[in-house]
């Protein structure tokens, strides 16, 4: 699957989940239709293509409320609603996708709606009347709504897993910029940083669609996981430091790279290292690594960001910085005289913790 074919197919997804999150008016639909024991065929999409892959119903083209998704539910026929489902287009419709694509579903309801759901790259809607559960089909993704209760156990869990592994990232992080104003990084000092980094980021999107699928419910955990990524935005600043400029890459390249590591080669150095463009086999650079600068002085949290990228364009380095007087740094565009002296001091404040922090 190509990467825009998957990002397509993430964004339908994550869409159809906040169509049916708690506190939705089809999540309350689909709420009375399981406490009613009825069934339900739901497709959602674009009228007319959706009217070649089906047959016979009334047409209706009334606005969706629950009271009424809920009679129609009765009828044996799917129901066609819009895209957003705000209309019901058809009830009592009969689906008629493909028999050749391939489905392990067992009911006949849900292989129609497996099937419905890849041929016409919609969303479609099962509910069981046997099993009391409601399955969600994106394109070709596969989803069963899990009860409020079930989420919140689950995203609880992963928020913690989260705090632990953000811990470790923090550590990385001190001891990376410890070793950055030694002017002693290796490179798999930066290795390690970006593989703690890009952990961090994996646990926190595997959180997303349960705050998605939460909806109201969710809205404390979204609070929670926006405070805990805050310091990741400069932990990915480590990639932009050290990735290789070399035939036209950039940094934007470095992590797109790094994001496609497949979670077993995430584990091991050398595809970070090759990803940042230094080749597979870190072992083979023997040379420390100057930082460029970014996320030490975004740490600072006293220098604007544009102020960051002009030194960072004029000295090259973060050594090149912390070593130059006064007058340099005011001859960079847009620092002034007071604006370099909180630069240099800034930087001697955070040098200062990092030494006060290593004698605890």
């Amino acid at each position: 699957m190509s990467r825009k074919k998957k990002q397509s197919t993430e964004d339908a997804f994550h869409q159809a989940l906040l169509m049916v999150a708690p506190g939705t008016t089809l999540r309350e639909s689909l709420s009375a239709i399981l406490q009613g024991g009825t069934g339900a065929l739901l497709c959602f999409g674009d009228a007319n293509k959706l009217s070649n892959l089906s047959e016979g119903g009334v047409k209706l083209d009334a606005p969706m409320t629950p009271q009424l998704l809920y009679e129609l539910s009765k009828m044996d026929g799917a129901i066609i609603l819009s895209p957003d489902g705000g209309r019901i287009l058809y009830a009592n419709r009969f689906l008629k996708p493909t028999a050749k694509i391939p489905s392990e579903e067992t009911g006949t309801r849900h292989r129609t709606a497996q099937r419905m759901a890849a041929q016409a790259k919609c969303t479609v809607i099962a509910v069981s009347q046997r099993r009391s559960a409601v399955t969600l089909y994106v394109h070709d993704t596969r989803h069963v709504l899990d009860s409020i209760s079930t989420l919140v156990n689950k995203a609880s869990q992963a928020v913690q897993t989260l705090e632990k592994y953000l811990s470790v990232l923090n550590q990385a992080m001190q001891d990376l910029t410890t070793r950055e104003f030694q002017d002693m990084v290796t490179i798999f000092d930066v290795c390690r940083a970006v593989q703690r980094t890009e952990m961090v980021v994996r646990i926190a999107n595997e959180i997303e669609p349960y705050i998605m699928e939460l909806g109201t419910e969710g809205r404390l955990i979204e609070l929670q996981l926006k405070e805990l990524m805050m310091p990741v935005k400069e932990a990915l600043l480590v990639a932009k430091d050290y990735y290789r400029e070399k035939g036209g890459v950039k940094y934007e390249d470095a992590l797109e790279r790094i994001a496609e590591i497949p979670q077993p080669e995430l584990l091991q150095l050398g595809s970070i290292s090759q990803a940042l463009g230094y080749g597979p086999n870190p072992r083979s650079i023997d040379n420390y690594l100057t930082p460029r600068g970014y996320r030490v002085l975004t740490a600072t949290r006293r220098i604007p960001a544009a102020i960051v990228t002009n030194l960072v364009e004029q000295f090259g380095s973060l050594q090149q910085i912390i070593r130059a007087p006064k007058d340099e740094l005011v001859a960079v565009d847009g620092v002034g005289e007071v604006l370099a002296e909180r630069i240099r001091v800034s930087l001697n404040l955070l040098r200062n913790q990092l030494a006060l922090d290593d004698r605890r």
